[in-house]
């Protein structure tokens, strides 16, 4: 069956769809999004329930989509990577299940060629995004502190969210040290703001906010989109985008949510299905045209995927730290060793951000695996000793680009509609791979200088490929990028693509506030180039 054409078909319902979305909505085109996951309902999050950690953890809202186990959900066959791919498809996407820190990227993150002599300059550059990073700062309902001096200038709509004890105390760490820190810039609202109540600090936003707090898409944008007139129609998996003779984009086939094969026409597309969803779909878009993959003629889709290395650190302190208490990954952060340093012996940097302490399953969890629990004799006593009083951060390495580390289609692994999963392949870098020992040692020195009684570190940490990027990169030149600078394909005109695989490089720091300044920047674009978009 097939539908009659509509100006804009967005593919995918995530952070950088929505946002797209509600901005292009005011051109009153006609606009049709497809999302393989459907509208959550938050009086069944985890976070309602006494099993919330076990569905965390172990069920139906971990991060892996291998593990999960529902049915909106696609393989990805991680084999080849020591970081496993995290991602969650639902209306609102992953934000779903992130932490809601949000970040931007320093003005440096778009000149490394240029200031450090590795990757590639972006396109555009802080001062071009920034309008954007302001508007997302208030759709989202953005807490934070003025006047960080890591940053130009900034203002962030609501309070910082509070430290805590546990924030407090690691601050005090830094303090010893001389080390930057600041309150986090977090998604999350410490008052109530447009419709939404202040956090009452449960402490289980990595599994859906059921109070609002957090901001994903579905409550954020999508409201505001569907009131501008965009229809979005949730449990419908595409499995391609078809070309005309031309060689132009000229719609999708996808399967609904009965499995039942259809056909939806488009003037332009718009893929936003994050940096291993999109190859995959551009890769299954094979053609007379494009024997290699939709708009693949640089032979680039699917290549340089990063993921930023991470390595977590946590110490045990003597006192209790109520680090059950606020968002998980919202306190703050140190960006002391963000930018390149020719005295280390790697280029770069990473950022620091302060964790609170796991819940009561989490905390058993945690301890037996990494031996500070043990079954029988003198495990209450144990568990007494590491339960609220654990605490740490993560660092986040900037990940630079390598055209080895990649999506492909995988051989013999497919979705439950029968479409090619996507396989990645990744090594980390030996810059990574000393950018994380030099994140352990300074983590750690902080942890010890706050009073930590023992130290434990992971690098790189396993689950942690939440972050997915540069695997459609933007450019000028058509041979060594996949869309130019506002996210238009070099090879099919009305084929646009908004989401982190795009980036260039992937900074240090979470995505999530750049994908979607991205997404809002190449809405604009599209606003001043309506005249050609359909040529």
């Amino acid at each position: 069956m097939t539908a009659e054409p509509v100006d804009v078909l967005i593919v995918g319902a995530g952070a950088s769809a929505a946002a797209f979305a509600w901005s292009l909505a005011e051109t009153r085109m006609n606009i049709v999004c497809l999302e393989q996951g459907d509208w959550m309902d938050p009086s069944k999050y985890p976070g309602l329930g006494g099993d919330w950690e076990a569905r965390q953890l172990l069920g139906d809202f971990g991060f892996s989509p291998n593990t999960r186990g529902r049915s909106e959900d696609y393989p990805v066959n991680d084999s080849a990577s020591p970081i496993a791919a995290s991602m969650f498809n639902a209306v609102g996407g992953s934000t779903i299940l992130y932490a809601a820190h949000f970040p931007r990227f320093h003005p440096s993150d778009f000149r490394v060629r240029t200031l450090d002599g590795v990757a590639d300059d972006w396109p555009l550059d802080y001062a071009s995004l920034e309008p954007y990073y302001d508007v997302n700062a208030r759709m989202m309902g953005v807490a934070g502190l003025a006047g960080d001096p890591a940053y130009p200038p900034k203002v962030v709509p609501l309070p910082a969210v509070a430290l805590g004890k546990v924030g407090r105390t690691l601050a005090s760490g830094f303090n010893r040290l001389g080390w930057h820190w600041w309150p986090s810039d977090s998604a999350i609202t410490t008052q109530d703001y447009e419709g939404r109540a202040a956090c009452i600090n449960a402490g289980t936003c990595l599994s859906g906010c059921a109070h609002g707090a957090k901001a994903s898409t579905d409550i954020t944008y999508w409201p505001a989109a569907l009131r501008r007139g965009v229809t979005l129609r949730p449990r419908c998996r595409v499995r391609e985008i078809t070309v005309n003779e031309s060689g132009m984009a000229d719609g999708v086939v996808y399967y609904d949510a009965d499995g039942v094969e259809r056909t939806q026409k488009a003037h332009v597309v718009v893929l936003a299905c994050n940096g291993i969803g999109t190859p995959r779909l551009l890769l299954n878009s094979r053609s007379r045209q494009f024997p290699d993959g939709l708009a693949n003629r640089s032979g680039l889709v699917g290549r340089n995927l990063m993921l930023h290395p991470y390595a977590m650190v946590t110490g045990i302190f003597d006192e209790r730290l109520e680090g059950y208490k606020g968002p998980t990954g919202c306190c703050i952060w140190s960006h002391e060793f963000y930018e390149t340093d020719r005295a280390r012996d790697f280029v770069r940097g990473y950022s620091l951000e302060i964790v609170r302490g796991y819940g009561p399953a989490g905390a058993a969890l945690w301890g037996l695996s990494t031996g500070r629990i043990s079954p029988g004799a003198g495990h209450h006593e144990a568990y007494g000793a590491l339960f609220d009083r654990a605490a740490g951060m993560v660092a986040i390495c900037e990940d630079l680009p390598d055209a080895d580390n990649r999506v492909t289609l995988d051989p013999q692994m497919t979705d439950s509609n029968g479409i090619p999963a996507p396989k990645i392949t990744y090594r980390l870098s030996d810059n990574s791979a000393r950018m994380l020992a030099h994140a352990v040692a300074r983590a750690t020195e902080v942890l010890q200088a706050a009073g930590a009684r023992d130290t434990v570190a992971e690098a790189p940490l396993q689950p942690a490929g939440w972050h997915l990027m540069g695997t459609a990169r933007m450019g000028t030149d058509p041979a060594r990028s996949v869309v130019n600078e506002w996210g238009r394909s070099h090879d099919v005109r009305n084929l646009f693509i908004i989401d982190g695989s795009i980036f260039v490089t992937s900074a240090g720091v979470n995505p999530t506030n750049t994908i979607q300044a991205l997404a809002l920047y190449i809405a604009d674009a599209i606003k001043k180039n309506l005249a050609n978009l359909f040529d």
